[in-house]
């Protein structure tokens, strides 16, 4: 029997040009293809906060988009805090 790896989480703020041009919905869809949980949503700031939980190899993978972005955004930063997993979400939704 092989054991599965430890789910993992983080939390990340991306600055830039990335509210009013899909960002959030584009995250969304990543976060769903990847199988990850958690959220994205807007913040009064500007930016676009995620929190995302499931396997590094997932995650980092989420990371990677996030640095990108959708067609139509400009990613300035993205801090990234890595955190405890709650396991409290089934699916990786958009917050409002």
């Amino acid at each position: 029997m092989t054991e599965q790896p430890a789910p993992r989480a983080f939390f990340a703020r991306v600055e830039g040009r990335v509210q009013g041009v899909g960002f959030r919905y584009t995250c969304y869809h990543e976060g769903r293809r990847l199988g990850l949980t958690g959220w994205v949503r807007n913040n009064d700031e500007g930016d676009v906060e995620v929190w995302a939980e499931g396997s590094a190899e997932k995650l980092d993978l989420l990371v990677q988009w996030l640095h990108r972005g959708p067609a139509g955004a400009r990613v300035d930063s993205v801090k990234l805090e890595q955190r405890r997993p709650t396991g409290s979400y089934r699916h990786f939704e958009i917050e409002l």
